[in-house]
């Protein structure tokens, strides 16, 4: 399996049928493997739409996403595919399985053999602290426990390129940090993670690099630590107030 170098995000507009506006306009970003990728804006901005596009979900209107090896080739179809994790705001798990039976059942829908499945298995439930609760019904399970068995599921293939929406939205400190440490400690392995949140204080600690978008544009983007001192602002909830205003949003 060839190696990502990097993701090239080109013009990319997406207007779904009968819409007044575009969600996405024109629209570019650079991400080299390896980072930690933050995608911020305000609710209705196109992050969830962009993050659809980047995992195959969604066609684009015009534009194009190219995942390229470090030799400049393209990666497509179902070899890029295995290489992607989904972690999706919403718990996508069966509720009536347990957590070993959810893996083996997402971990089959991806072709891994069953003893690899199950040495992986055992890996993640022991990393995330579910082992205890291994063969428990999920639909009993903690917001915050609920949430490690729906990163286990995104990484089960052990994926190089890894999608987060909102990982620890509505989850206690606790497990918030031991989510974060173990984001980090993928991220330290190779995984390239891409994240998107409204927890201003998490992005600013957790991503090397974020784009800002709003009203579907890309309103700035780089480096987080350039960005604050580019905007003179002492933080990221600052600036993301300062760049796309305090009005409501639906």
């Amino acid at each position: 399996m060839p190696a990502i170098a990097h993701i090239n995000i080109s013009e990319m507009s997406k207007r779904y049928p009968r819409a007044m506006e575009e969600s996405l306009k024109r629209v570019s970003i650079h991400i080299d493997a390896g980072m930690k990728y933050g995608l911020l804006g305000p609710n209705g901005a196109g992050k969830t739409t962009l993050i659809s596009i980047m995992c195959g979900f969604l066609e684009p209107t015009s534009g194009e996403v190219i995942y390229r090896t470090q030799d400049g080739g393209a990666v497509l179809g179902k070899e890029l595919k295995t290489m992607i994790g989904f972690v999706p705001q919403e718990y996508a798990m069966y509720g009536e399985l347990t957590p070993l039976q959810n893996l083996e059942y997402f971990g089959a829908l991806y072709g891994m053999s069953s003893e690899h499945i199950r040495r992986r298995s055992r890996e993640l439930l022991e990393v995330l602290g579910l082992s205890e609760v291994a063969k428990k019904p999920t639909r009993d399970f903690s917001g915050g426990m609920k949430r490690r068995v729906n990163l286990a599921i995104g990484i089960i293939h052990d994926p190089a390129i890894l999608f987060l929406d909102e990982p620890t939205v509505g989850v206690d400190v606790q497990s918030k940090h031991a989510i974060i440490r173990f984001l980090n400690e993928l991220n330290n392995q190779g995984t390239t993670i891409i994240y998107t949140s409204h927890h201003m204080n998490e992005a600013q600690e957790f991503c090397d690099e974020l784009v800002l978008i709003d009203h579907g544009s890309i309103v700035a983007q780089g480096k987080t630590t350039e960005l604050l001192d580019k905007h003179k602002a002492e933080d990221l909830h600052s600036m993301f107030i300062e760049l796309t205003g305090e009005e409501y949003r639906n």
